[in-house]
């Protein structure tokens, strides 16, 4: 009699933990939790103002990676901008790193994940000079926004982008 409670305590702890586990549209586990949380990110975005063109893109690089860069092009010729971008997941942190050519030294910045849903990502790096705040939120399925806020020049300042997803290239 106890080798049969002993053996369905040993199937009921195995179902249990196997209900627990996490899986993502493909059926595929996802160990990267955090990370998952910003799958909606991945593809190529874009933006056009009257003075250029806004792309910004991100991939998966492995199970805790996403790359990402952005450029803003003028006039169809002129890179006036350059990012890249990285998502990763350390431990149960999600990290978001920029680097600005021209900026910072050419030196990374970190921001740390403080608040999430499943449409929106808010990462803060309250000691860094601008932007302390970027936050990303899935509108739709074809949309995204970005903005970044903070203090410049001693005054709260906010940017917006507004990004539309280029469908996929065919190869």
């Amino acid at each position: 009699m106890m080798k049969k409670i002993y053996i369905v305590s040993i199937v009921c702890a195995l179902f249990f933990l196997h209900s627990c586990k996490k899986y993502d549209a493909n059926g595929n586990e996802i160990i990267f939790e955090e990370l998952y949380k910003a799958h909606w990110v991945l593809g190529d975005w874009q933006m056009e103002d009257s003075l250029g063109v806004l792309t910004e893109s991100w991939t998966q690089i492995d199970d805790s990676t996403y790359n990402g860069s952005t450029y803003y092009i003028k006039n169809k010729k002129d890179t006036i901008h350059f990012e890249t971008m990285e998502l990763m997941q350390n431990e149960d942190l999600l990290i978001y790193t920029s680097t600005v050519k021209g900026e910072n030294g050419n030196q990374a910045v970190s921001y740390r994940l403080t608040e999430d849903n499943d449409s929106l990502l808010v990462f803060e790096n309250k000691k860094h000079d601008y932007p302390q705040k970027i936050a990303y939120s899935k509108e739709n399925d074809s949309t995204i926004k970005a903005v970044i806020q903070g203090i410049q020049n001693k005054k709260q300042k906010t940017d917006s982008y507004l990004f539309k997803k280029l469908p996929k290239e065919k190869k």
